[in-house]
């Protein structure tokens, strides 16, 4: 008899072995909301974006509205509805990274230095490149910050909106949003950090990688797929198919390489069959032999 495998420990074992990860992203992504966000006038999408300019604007009238406190209230009020909703699974680590970020974004504000604060492109750059760090090792735990992920789910779960999509017209509305209270200027430079950060976070949740998936459809599949194995040593799988107008059969190879294998792979195709199709596309984690393991 197979052994069951308990799913509910092993998310329970892996929360807690990644919470160490989780609470270094939230610091980090913290620090780069005080160091280089909020204190230009940087909103760059998301509660935080709508928190940095209720708090400008609370700041002109005499009040103290601190962005992190901001953050979690209005994290608080979506994640009722994301739990009437039936999202149980979502909210632990949800609750635990936009609670975690906001204590440490007001922890961490009277006593971080303001940098470049005559500088937004320097503002800017380094602040979507250091939380960028920061939320991607939060997502890379599975867990995240609320926000506009979370608007995002709401809506789409009510309508037929994509969840991306959605996602991007919140962000880039509060980029908007903050050309009044600051300036235009200010506006723009938000959104070239939420540009930066974006891909960041997806450098940092994928690993850096920048592996290939490739596709060959040539008679000359076994020579092909012999050099693939011996010449290059990677591992190959021959698809079923069937020519549509030919109705003959013949596998497809499919295989997973490195970019720098590119040329290799188109060099050994036309030596084969220069009249192969060979179809290249991306791949945003590989794992198994050649590559990276599971753990």
């Amino acid at each position: 008899m197979a052994r069951r495998i308990d799913i509910n420990r092993i998310i329970k074992s892996q929360f807690v072995r990644d919470l160490p990860f989780i609470i270094a992203g939230c610091a980090i992504a913290g620090f780069a909301t005080d160091a280089f966000m909020v204190p230009n006038g940087l909103a760059a999408g998301g509660l935080t974006g709508l928190a940095t300019i209720i708090a400008e604007l609370g700041r002109r009238v005499g009040l103290n509205l601190p962005v992190g406190l901001q953050t979690i209230v209005m994290n608080a009020l979506l994640i009722l509805v994301v739990v009437r909703s039936g999202g149980l699974k979502y909210v632990v680590q949800t609750i635990t990274g936009f609670v975690l970020f906001g204590f440490f974004t007001d922890l961490f504000a009277p006593f971080v230095l303001h940098v470049g604060h005559s500088d937004l492109m320097l503002s800017a750059l380094w602040g979507g490149i250091v939380s960028g760090i920061g939320y991607g090792l939060v997502f890379r735990c599975g867990a995240n910050t609320g926000g506009s992920d979370t608007i995002g789910q709401i809506i789409a779960r009510k309508s037929s909106l994509p969840v991306g999509a959605t996602v991007m017209a919140i962000d880039v509305a509060v980029c908007a949003a903050s050309a009044p209270v600051f300036s235009l200027t200010n506006a723009l430079y938000a959104a070239l950090a939420m540009v930066v950060m974006g891909y960041v976070v997806d450098v940092v949740v994928d690993g850096g990688n920048s592996q290939r998936a490739a596709f060959i459809i040539s008679d000359a599949y076994e020579d092909i797929e012999h050099d693939i194995l011996h010449a290059m040593d990677r591992g190959c799988t021959r698809l079923l198919a069937q020519g549509s107008w030919t109705k003959k059969d013949r596998p497809v190879l499919f295989f997973v390489l490195s970019r720098r294998e590119i040329s290799i792979i188109k060099t050994i195709v036309y030596e084969h069959d220069a009249n192969a199709m060979l179809i290249i596309t991306d791949v945003n984690e590989a794992i198994g032999y050649g590559f990276k393991s599971i753990g």
